[in-house]
């Protein structure tokens, strides 16, 4: 049993663009996929605004910047397209955000679950974190294909944290995007969003709990929005 001053605690993070910075190759297989329609390719800071619903949406923003729907049928071809591209070298050019390991073993040693609620598949989320070592940091990684209604729904969220074993009441969220920010406050759990994630339009204008600028600051953030709650 844990034990800590966070020991009944579940802290949720986001993946893509929160822990890790995925964006090199998640451009990488978006233009190999659209090579295979004769498509403009995509630059990496666009990429950075068109993540965080998942492969194929991350296909539908890209082709729609050229003008470009895809039929369903189509889009489901490209999508296991893009899927078989980014697993063949799926951290490549992908690093995980500075402080981030030492904040999650920080937040552990004070007795706190871990968890990631992601909009990416389950096995690509972790493949990748296996890949960057850090996997076995978490009690549960969820994607949207684990849940019968992904992020923004906040079921996702209940599911991260009581797959976790962690309860609704004594749980945060840490992410970077709206949908991150919706999840949680749908499942009545207070959120803080990094600064230096994928969100377009400024993560200070989401809405959250609080907004770190780095990892560093996780700790007490997570001290004092765990202790406001009722």
């Amino acid at each position: 049993m844990s034990t800590g001053e966070f020991a009944d605690a579940t802290i949720v993070f986001d993946l893509d663009g929160t822990l890790v910075d995925t964006a090199p190759d998640l451009v990488r297989a978006l233009n190999e996929t659209l090579d295979l329609e004769g498509l403009p390719r995509v630059r990496l800071a666009a990429v950075r605004a068109l993540v965080g619903q998942g492969a194929r949406v991350l296909i539908e923003r890209a082709a729609a910047l050229a003008g470009v729907n895809f039929s369903s049928e189509r889009l489901n071809e490209l999508t296991g397209a893009f899927i078989e591209f980014y697993r063949a070298d799926i951290a490549g050019a992908s690093h995980v955000f500075p402080e981030t390991e030492a904040a999650l073993d920080a937040l552990a040693s004070l007795g706190a679950k871990l968890s990631v609620c992601t909009n990416k598949r389950t096995d690509l989320s972790v493949q990748l974190l296996e890949k960057l070592g850090l996997a076995q940091r978490f009690s549960a990684i969820v994607g949207a294909d684990a849940v019968t209604d992904r992020k923004p729904h906040p079921d996702h969220y209940r599911a991260a944290v009581t797959r976790a074993g962690g309860v609704l009441r004594r749980s945060l969220m840490v992410g970077d995007s709206a949908a991150d920010v919706a999840t949680a406050r749908g499942a009545g759990a207070p959120v803080a969003v990094v600064s230096f994630g994928y969100c377009d339009g400024g993560a200070e204008r989401l809405g959250a709990d609080a907004l770190l600028h780095r990892f560093s600051e996780l700790t007490p953030v997570s001290r004092r929005l765990l202790a406001a709650r009722p």
